[in-house]
């Protein structure tokens, strides 16, 4: 099983760690990921913590949509604009969080550059 590292909007990620957001969306996604370490983008700009996987639901973004919005920590307008140009959407659906006490630099990673989709922490 894979460790993934997910460059994410600070509010959103910390919507993940308040338990608000459960699922995390994206247009592809690594496999057999088992652990999401969460960078938070501007203006933390910073790994802030973790979120276990428990599943990767594929599906039509309507599909994804249908089966993820009661916590999916988004509007539906900005939920199907993310996902105009394509016909398969996934989501991560997120267990078990945990927020950092001491918030990490990318650097503590080995990773000097900021992640465009994801970065394998460890992998199978």
């Amino acid at each position: 099983m894979s460790v993934i590292l997910l460059a994410i909007k600070s509010r959103t990620a910390f919507k993940i760690m308040s338990g608000e957001k459960r699922y995390e969306y994206r247009k592809r996604v690594g496999k057999n990921v088992k652990r999401i370490v969460i960078y938070s983008t501007l203006p933390v700009k910073k790994v802030i913590g973790e979120a276990q996987v428990l599943d990767v639901i594929k599906g039509s973004p309507m599909e994804v949509w249908n089966s993820t919005k009661d916590y999916s920590g988004t509007t539906m307008d900005s939920f199907f604009e993310y996902f105009k140009d394509t016909s398969i959407a996934y989501a991560y659906k997120l267990g078990r969080v945990s927020l950092y006490k001491e918030p990490k630099e990318l650097s503590d990673y080995g990773i000097y550059y900021f992640p465009q989709s994801y970065v394998y922490l460890e992998k199978d």
